[in-house]
C-alpha cells in the first residue's frame, strides 16, 4: 500500500467515524466531500501522467529536431548538379575568356570544390576514414 492509499484510507475512516457521530441526516454532505477529495486525487493523478507525457513528447521533439538530417532527397541532388552543370558553362567561357587556360582551370576547379562540399554535407561519411579487413586492433 503506498503513502497516497494511507492517507485516503485515513479521510475514509474519518468519514465514517464523523457520520457515526453526526448522524444520517449528515450522510450525503459526507459522502459528497469524501468523492470531491477522491476527484481530486484523480485530478491530480491525471495531471501528473498528462504533463511527463507532455514533456517526455517535448524532450523527443527536442532530440529529433537536433539529430542530424537525413541525407537530402535525390531530387535536391539532382538539382543542385543539373544547376552546377548549366552555371559550368558561362564560368568556364569567361574563366578561359579572361586567363586563358589557367582561368578555365581555377573556374573548374571552383565548381569541383562546390560539388565535393555538397557531396560532404548530404553524405556525411563519404569522405572519412574507412576501415579495411586488414587494420585490425592489435599494436606492435
Amino acid at each position: 500500500m503506498d503513502a497516497r492509499d494511507t492517507e485516503l484510507k485515513k479521510e475514509l475512516d474519518a468519514t465514517l467515524h464523523a457520520r457515526r457521530e453526526l448522524g444520517e441526516e449528515y450522510e450525503s454532505a459526507l459522502v459528497d466531500s469524501f468523492l470531491e477529495k477522491v476527484d481530486q486525487r484523480i485530478d491530480g493523478a491525471v495531471d501528473r501522467r498528462v504533463r511527463r507525457q507532455l514533456a517526455e513528447q517535448q524532450m523527443q521533439t527536442a532530440r529529433d529536431s537536433r539529430s542530424p538530417r537525413a541525407t537530402d532527397s535525390w531530387g535536391e541532388r539532382f538539382g543542385f548538379g543539373i544547376v552546377s552543370l548549366v552555371l559550368a558553362v558561362p564560368l568556364s567561357a569567361i574563366g578561359g575568356a579572361v586567363a586563358d587556360l589557367p582561368g578555365l582551370l581555377v573556374a573548374w576547379a571552383g565548381i569541383v570544390g562546390v560539388n565535393v562540399v555538397q557531396a560532404a554535407r548530404t553524405n556525411p561519411g563519404l569522405f572519412g576514414r574507412r576501415r579495411s579487413s586488414q587494420d585490425g586492433d592489435w599494436e606492435d
